[in-house]
């Protein structure tokens, strides 16, 4: 009779639960990535967008700043970058829009390139909310704001940017253009004026936090805050801004200027933590992706390893995410199995 040791048997349980392809466990089949590229179509993007187009009459268009709401509430774009750096475009792709807070990410790349990440989270948490994205939060008790996705934040990332004048401003427009490798992208100037006219709580969060002694200087650093949020973009733009930060810092053209790995890790757990304002616990629980919203319609997506998307639809629903947005990327992450936690 074979005598088995008791790492023999381990061995060989080991082998036979952890098989790669196809195991049957505790009753179901499970099929595990075995890093087959993912097959995503035009017409699997068409098919989506347009079950998903009527969505934006669950939402309302962002009037709080007059000039957001000038756009159509109909409008509606699908794009993702593919892990060859592919660009399969859908919809109303030519519309542009302002960036908005999908910025805040950009802006926090280069404030801790330049700071270090310690520094900068010495001024800030990396803390979730259930409050929306302008809400005032630790300011008026730790004196700190909670994250850099929140508004807060926002303006106290920015200004830790080195430069005097708009020179911040104008690091933030260059990396955006250099992601996207599109250097046609600029800012709205009537966007930018609206919303400086009419950004008072924002205004109130920038005087506190100057108060309290994380923010030096004049409204100048409030205003590159205002303009990077005026930043014009497609959905295009927004897909390889997602897929950037997917792989390490890595354009789609497979440029390596800006690749880091601890950069990118810090600003897809953020978006993943906070990306989504209040809703983002429910959003890590449905759609399970790093993800960042703008009120100007737009969200870009990071699925790690793999793609970027870029979703537009103005219409916003009660936490000032993209209604149609949101379920054209739930879908997506259904139909291909994209959700980090399988």
């Amino acid at each position: 009779m074979k005598r088995y040791t008791f790492s023999t048997l381990l061995l060989s349980l080991t082998l036979t639960c952890f098989n790669p392809i196809n195991q049957q466990v505790f009753g179901q089949k499970t099929t595990i990535n075995t890093g087959k590229s993912l097959q995503i179509t035009e017409n699997a993007l068409t098919t989506i967008l347009e079950k998903n187009r009527a969505n934006y009459k669950e939402g309302k268009v962002a009037d709080y700043i007059p000039e957001l709401g000038k756009m159509k509430a109909d409008k509606i774009a699908f794009s993702v970058v593919d892990e060859n750096g592919k660009v399969i475009n859908i919809g109303d792709v030519n519309q542009k829009f302002t960036i908005q807070s999908i910025s805040k990410i950009i802006a926090l790349m280069i404030a801790v390139s330049e700071k270090g990440e310690e520094n900068v989270f010495s001024k800030m948490g990396y803390y979730g909310t259930n409050m929306p994205f302008n809400h005032f939060a630790n300011l008026e008790t730790t004196g700190k704001p909670l994250n850099p996705m929140m508004n807060a934040g926002a303006i106290l990332t920015t200004s830790m940017i080195d430069g005097e004048g708009e020179i911040p401003f104008q690091k933030i427009l260059k990396m955006v253009r250099y992601i996207t490798k599109n250097n046609s992208i600029d800012y709205s100037k009537s966007v930018y004026n609206s919303e400086k006219e009419t950004g008072h709580r924002n205004r109130g969060m920038f005087y506190l936090m100057k108060n309290n002694g994380l923010i030096e200087g004049d409204e100048e650093k409030l205003n590159n805050y205002f303009k990077q949020c005026s930043i014009e973009i497609t959905t295009e733009d927004l897909a390889k801004i997602g897929y950037f930060f997917a792989h390490q810092c890595t354009r789609f053209d497979g440029d390596t200027t800006y690749k880091n790995a601890q950069i990118s890790q810090l600003i897809q757990s953020q978006m993943l933590t906070a990306g989504m304002y209040e809703f983002s616990g429910e959003y890590a629980r449905t759609v399970g992706l790093p993800s960042k919203s703008g009120v100007g319609g737009g969200i870009t997506v990071s699925v790690p390893n793999k793609i970027g998307i870029g979703v537009f639809s103005p219409a916003l629903d009660k936490h000032g995410n993209s209604a149609a947005g949101y379920h054209m990327i739930l879908d997506l992450v259904k139909q291909y199995n994209l959700s980090l936690f399988q």
